[in-house]
């Protein structure tokens, strides 16, 4: 392992290898090993906002396939395994996000104090660790039917491409929307065998709603983004980002309803129908809070409404929990 170099943490005082942008309180820093600290950070589980955001569609995509038809104990063993593997797949993803950003994150003052440019981790160390992670994540997945088995291995390309977005296209988050979403479709196949036309309006709602929050998330490095030439949608838009982040929300909003609709119409149930799309309501509130909140201009603005989509996504979870029990 190569030596690790001196970080602006430890300029300041703190332990060395702590990450810049990982919360001061979180637990890989003050509970860990030592020697696991760097490959959980590599993992992101200081931060694990993104293992929520991996995690959260798939709970609308089991909840909304079960008020469709029925509510088995399988969902619970299903909404327990997807949150052991949303951990393990952000885990590996990030690790290969890593991987292939090696030597733009040092060039970045957010993300220079990461695992693989700080030097705490080699990247040969990495790979293994990702294939860890990775394996431990098949065994869950094959304890799924047959069509999620095949749904969840066609998400390696995905997650194989999205590291390489922001080199080619001036939407790398629609990348990450992609990747990050297709729990909504795998869970929903994992319960029901199927993947209908609800399951995809719900996959194309969390797409637009991952451009809505990774648009903010990305608005923290869009200088540093400039000078070394990375390309975001937060870049794309500029002064006009406002605007698209509302285009975003209504999308997200209009099309998590559809998918409500597909469903709860045909079986003639208001209740049901009500609270699921009262779900709906909170959810897009939540994001117009998000909203009256964000200034664009202020990293660490951008950073809180960033992580707030967690409990809007929960919001909408739980209403449509609630319909499925009803």
């Amino acid at each position: 392992m190569s030596q690790i170099p001196e970080t602006p943490e430890a300029e300041n005082g703190d332990a060395p290898g702590i990450v810049a942008d990982a919360p001061s309180d979180n637990w890989v820093d003050q509970f860990a090993p030592v020697p696991a600290r760097p490959y959980l950070r590599l993992s992101r589980a200081d931060r694990p906002i993104g293992t929520w955001l991996l995690l959260i569609p798939c709970l609308w995509g089991i909840a909304l396939a079960a008020a469709g038809d029925s509510y088995r104990m399988w969902d619970l063993w299903l909404a327990l395994s997807c949150a052991a593997g949303a951990f393990l797949m952000r885990g590996a993803g990030c690790t290969w996000n890593d991987i292939t950003d090696r030597r733009i994150d040092a060039k970045v003052s957010r993300t220079r104090s990461r695992p693989i440019p700080s030097g705490q981790v080699s990247v040969r160390q990495a790979l293994v660790w990702m294939a860890v992670q990775a394996a431990l994540a098949a065994v869950i997945l094959f304890s799924y039917n047959g069509l999620a088995v095949k749904l969840g291995i066609a998400s390696l390309a995905l997650v194989a491409i999205y590291p390489f977005a922001k080199r080619f296209t001036w939407w790398p988050q629609v990348f990450l929307g992609l990747a990050f979403n297709w729990g909504a479709v795998l869970a929903w196949a994992a319960h029901a065998g199927t993947v209908p036309a609800a399951a995809i309006a719900l996959y194309a709602s969390g797409i637009a709603w991952t451009l809505f929050y990774d648009t903010i998330y990305a608005h923290q490095d869009r200088e540093d983004d400039a000078l070394i030439g990375v390309k975001s949608t937060a870049r794309l838009f500029g002064s006009h980002t406002r605007w698209w982040l509302r285009l975003f929300l209504v999308i997200t909003v209009l099309l998590m309803a559809l998918a409500v609709l597909l469903v709860m119409v045909p079986k003639h149930d208001p209740l049901q129908l009500v609270v699921a799309l009262a779900g709906v309501w909170a959810f897009g509130w939540h994001m117009v809070r998000q909203m009256t909140r964000l200034d664009v201009d202020n990293p660490a603005s951008c950073l809180t409404e960033f992580r707030s989509n967690r409990d809007a996504g929960l919001i909408a979870a739980l209403f449509l929990a609630a319909a499925a029990w009803l």
